[in-house]
């Protein structure tokens, strides 16, 4: 079955750091684009950063960039976003996402993806 599971999410305080983890099973994650999505309540859905088959390139929403960053490991079938600086605008449930057709380049639109993880909580107190 092909799914994503993500983890790694938590209670941090203010400017404290976290790693999610956004593991595959039943597809090669390296031939696809990885995106990272964030819900708040009343909200909607947010992208939040991305990264693209192959060589990695990555992309970012302003809110995050200089505080976030996205990898991947390919030999674990995982990818991972390390954030850091956190606030508590960052509390959302974050979700991890497969875009179905490989691509060199990624955006953060989230119609763009096909198979989405059940979502970790992060919260950010203070």
């Amino acid at each position: 079955q092909v799914q994503l599971v993500e983890s790694g999410g938590g209670l941090v305080p203010s400017g404290g750091s976290l790693r999610l983890s956004c593991a595959a099973s039943g597809f090669t994650l390296d031939r696809h684009v990885i995106g990272w999505f964030r819900q708040a309540p009343g909200k909607e859905r947010e992208g939040v950063s991305c990264i693209s088959s192959y060589a990695g390139n990555a992309d970012y929403t302003s809110s995050v960039k200089g505080r976030f960053a996205i990898s991947r490991d390919n030999a674990k079938s995982t990818v991972y976003l390390e954030m850091n600086a956190l606030r508590a605008e960052d509390t959302a449930i974050y979700y991890c996402a497969a875009k179905s057709a490989p691509s060199i380049k990624c955006t953060i639109h989230s119609r763009e993806f096909d198979v989405w993880g059940q979502g970790t909580q992060v919260t950010v107190s203070s």
